[in-house]
């Protein structure tokens, strides 16, 4: 019976994994999970993983080159994320070892989110909330109605396709900016950079983080935003200059910004910008809902159930580099 070994720590596990999943995983084969309590390097990694032929890892748990140099045993190492920025595939390649990533099972979690954020900002929630629970009057501000209102989405993928129809039924109008997707919906008007920014009350930043997208949202783009308008990251904190949108706050640019993910550890928003009383942040929960939650790492659970029928996994990034995959197979019965 193949071995796998799940990286995630207890809370990661209890969150990001959860008990049915885990479940269906045993019935599959031997499970090993993480005993330390922690996040694991590449030697704990290593130590702990030594034997297995699959590794199930969270999202914080990196794919370390000199790990993939020290499992001789490995087969594939299967992320349960999407986001595979911190996985060396090209390490595991070279010694024969399947990667796998999970499809995005939260749109609709991240999406309901956008529209809380922009609720949020536009009404003043947040900053009331935290005064009357100070024992303090809230001051009186006035609020954006969101119908009528601007959104743009930075990015056309299946958040933003997710967010467009909700955007539309306040009756938004919603523009969207992405070099790399055709806009098919009629009710979406697709714009370069630039026009997005100018013309948005609200700009939902949802574009993919890689190289190309790296502070994306700088200095000059903030001076291109429409002045008072809001800005929402729910993709990841790298494309955001962080420094560039304290001062665009600070200048009275922006009227405020919401944040899910940011610079911190565990992509969470970093505490010099969530602690203002102009942005609302959360500690990268936008995806944490139950649904949300087993789609991925049941979607993991699959990977390992066609890894061990002999079949190639949905969400395999290095296919025809995995030399290894011949030993997961069943050997076939005498006489055949």
């Amino acid at each position: 019976m193949a071995t796998v070994f799940l990286t995630h720590e207890p809370e990661m596990l209890e969150r990001y994994y959860g008990a049915r999943a885990l479940a269906a995983l045993r019935e599959l084969a031997e499970v090993r999970i993480n005993p330390t309590g922690c996040v694991l390097d590449a030697d704990g990694l290593a130590r702990h993983a030594a034997g297995c032929a699959v590794v199930v890892s969270d999202r914080q748990t990196p794919g370390f080159g000199s790990f993939f140099e020290r499992a001789p045993d490995l087969v594939a190492f299967l992320r349960c994320a999407v986001d595979i920025r911190n996985l060396d595939v090209q390490a595991a390649s070279r010694h024969g070892i399947l990667c796998t990533r999970a499809t995005p099972g939260f749109t609709v979690s991240v999406a309901e989110m956008a529209v809380g954020y922009m609720i949020d900002l536009a009404r003043n929630i947040s900053a009331s909330v935290v005064a009357y629970r100070a024992g303090q009057e809230p001051a009186v501000k006035e609020g954006v109605q969101l119908r009528g209102a601007t959104l743009g989405l930075i990015g056309y993928g299946a958040i933003a396709r997710e967010l467009a129809p909700l955007a539309l039924a306040f009756g938004m109008r919603v523009v969207a900016s992405d070099p790399h997707v055709r806009v098919e919906d009629r009710r979406v008007e697709q714009v370069g950079m630039p026009e997005l920014l100018a013309r948005s009350d609200f700009v939902c930043c949802l574009a993919v983080a890689n190289d190309e997208t790296e502070n994306l949202l700088d200095a000059a783009a903030f001076g291109q935003m429409k002045p008072g308008s809001f800005l929402l990251n729910l993709s990841r904190g790298n494309l955001v200059d962080e420094a560039a949108l304290a001062r665009a706050l600070d200048e009275g640019r922006l009227a405020g910004a919401a944040m899910d993910v940011g610079r911190a550890p565990d992509q969470r928003p970093s505490l010099a910008l969530a602690s203002r009383p102009d942005v609302i942040a959360t500690p990268h929960t936008a995806g944490l809902t139950p649904a949300a939650i087993e789609h991925q790492a049941f979607d993991t659970v699959a990977q390992v159930k066609a890894l061990l029928a002999g079949e190639v996994p949905a969400g395999a990034v290095n296919l025809e580099a995995a030399t290894r995959l011949g030993r997961l197979r069943a050997p076939a019965a005498p006489g055949r």
